[in-house]
Parts: structure tokens; sequence; C-alpha cells
């Protein structure tokens, strides 16, 4: 669902951990001119689109938009995809083996630890820079 512009800001700024008074002084205007925004009472200046996306860590596609864009990076990554399957086969794999009968616990424990390794690389990876 789309949002307003300043709606989309309020959530941005509050995300980020941030009071309007510390979005302004990183924008350089009051803190009654990112309430307006908030409100939507007013914009910002089209020429501080960039540097607001930048602050609130979105692209200013997004900003315009009113949303996120939801799964961009395994869009982008598909090392990202990879890792999720691994880690996703790793875990039904053992599921299945021991119901099974099929695994001893060695191999069932480096399965696990491999599907969790490709968790934690999937994590540590972060956020795609926009």
């Amino acid at each position: 669902m789309e949002k307003t512009l300043g709606t989309m800001i309020a959530e941005l700024r509050k995300n980020n951990g941030m009071t309007q008074a510390e979005l302004a002084e990183k924008m350089n205007v009051t803190d009654k001119a990112v309430s307006k925004w908030e409100r939507d009472l007013s914009c910002p200046d089209v020429s501080s689109f960039p540097r607001l996306a930048e602050v609130l860590g979105v692209t200013v596609d997004e900003l315009m938009l009113g949303r996120k864009k939801e799964n961009e990076h395994d869009k982008e990554n598909p090392v990202s995809l990879i890792l999720r399957c691994i880690s996703i086969a790793m875990g039904v794999g053992v599921a299945v083996l021991s119901i099974m009968g099929k695994i001893e616990t060695e191999n069932a424990l480096t399965m696990l630890g491999i599907g969790l390794a490709c968790i934690a690389i999937y994590s540590l990876k972060g956020k795609p820079q926009n």
C-alpha cells in the first residue's frame, strides 16, 4: 500500500531512531519544517530529496513512491537466494532422513551446521546499499 510522502518520512525517521529535531539538523532545516512534511502540510524542496533519501536509508524512488521495494536484494543478487535455499534444503534433508532413520547424528549435525552457516552468511550481507 502506498503512503503519503509525509507518512513515509515519519515512518522512516522513526525506524531510524531519529527525532524530528535530529532529522531537521541533518537536513539543515527546522524541526517545524520536518513536522510540516510529516503532516503533509508542505514538502521538502525537490533538490533535497537525494539527501533526505540518504539520511532515511532509502532510494529517491522509494521515497517518492511511498513504499520500500520488497525483495529487491534477492532479484539483484542470486547468491542470497542460493544461501537461503541451501539452509532450507539442509534442514528438510535432516528432518526427512531422520524420520526414515537413514542418517547418523554426526552427519545430521554437519548438514545443520552447513545450513546455519548459510543463514549466517546471508544475514551478515545485510541490506543492499541504495
